[in-house]
């Protein structure tokens, strides 16, 4: 069963190197615009379909993230010559660009060098949170004895600790090979002040770097000939969070094959208001009373888990998600084991 889910994903994603290929060759060939764009169209439809091919929550709900909506971001954004990818750049890196989760810093390493860029510091922090993550995975053999709010808090933490592990790890490989130094995608969002703060700066940071000019930058242009530049950034904002709120309900989509419920756009429509709230009370009072992190941030923290409590963690339970990924650990343990004992007669 493993091998098979490991096959299938193979096979996807040599399609998905082979259509980026595709891409750099058509980005140095066709010039920018309606044109580009109707050449790359097929193989965004392309990537809205290959993450069908695989019923693994882990493997096809990362696939599904990279390629569904980053790479597809990303391309549209290629077809006008704008965002991070460039066909100017090695087709290796044009391809890691386009469907890994990783963005460039402005300033890149002159020289290639291992430990660059990566400190003593880091390095104990993500093998802290792998610890907790192995500690989180290890506390499931007793979910039948916990509170629904304790094993909803296990959840949120293993979203967390998985997705930040999984998209260092990817940085990582990137700048072993490119001798770039890259952003982080999480800048650790327990320590959030504000939603602002959490959405904007330190929750999955390149999510909201290809919103911005996706959506955000558009409709604040929009909404500037409207309203005004003063007060344009806040339906910008509300329209980011209603396009992130569907692509959540997209990505749930392929994870269970169930129907949207419209909980995840509920969830992102709640936080895309509360945050053009904050961002105009900020505005209208000019920044003079500001509480200090003691209060905000437990606050920010507590209105997060809440939220996402009630409309967003129920989507893992709903889908039976959470059901299917402890038997995907339960098989790959089986198959590690068979394949030790493979090579131990050899």
């Amino acid at each position: 069963m493993v091998g098979e889910k490991i096959s299938s994903f193979i096979q996807v994603w040599l399609i998905v190197v082979t259509s980026l290929c595709y891409c750099h060759a058509i980005g140095r060939t066709v010039p920018k615009g309606t044109t580009r764009l109707a050449f790359l169209l097929p193989v965004v439809c392309l990537f809205l379909f290959l993450p069908l091919k695989l019923d693994s929550p882990h493997l096809g709900g990362l696939t599904a993230f990279f390629i569904a909506w980053l790479a597809n971001f990303k391309l549209l954004l290629f077809a006008l010559d704008r965002g991070p990818l460039n066909s100017q750049v090695s087709l290796p890196l044009f391809i890691a660009l386009a469907c890994l989760p990783i963005k460039i810093q402005h300033t890149p390493l002159s020289k290639p060098h291992p430990n660059k860029g990566i400190s003593s510091s880091s390095v104990v922090n993500y093998a802290v949170k792998v610890v907790l993550l192995g500690i989180i995975l290890w506390a499931y053999d007793y979910i039948d004895y916990m509170h629904p709010y304790v094993i909803k808090l296990l959840y949120s933490l293993h979203i967390y600790f998985f997705l930040e592990i999984v998209l260092a790890i990817g940085a990582a490989v990137v700048r072993s090979f490119s001798g770039l130094e890259l952003e982080p995608q999480f800048n650790e969002p327990f320590l959030s002040t504000s939603l602002q703060d959490f959405w904007g700066k330190r929750w999955n940071l390149m999510v909201t770097g290809i919103l911005r000019p996706t959506v955000y930058e558009p409709a604040l242009r929009f909404s500037s000939a409207v309203i005004g530049r003063k007060w344009a950034p806040l339906p910008s904002v509300f329209s980011t969070f209603v396009v992130s709120g569907v692509m959540h309900e997209l990505m749930f989509y392929y994870l269970g094959r169930m129907s949207p419920t419209g909980e995840m756009t509920l969830f992102f429509l709640i936080h895309g208001f509360c945050l053009t709230v904050e961002i105009g009370l900020k505005k209208a009072s000019k920044g003079w009373w500001q509480p200090p992190w003691v209060v905000t941030g437990p606050l920010t923290v507590g209105f997060v888990l809440g939220t996402g409590f009630w409309l967003f963690i129920p989507q893992f339970t709903r889908s039976k998600t959470d059901v299917r990924a402890f038997e995907e650990y339960a098989e790959l343990g089986a198959w590690l084991k068979e394949c030790l004992g493979f090579l131990m007669e050899k």
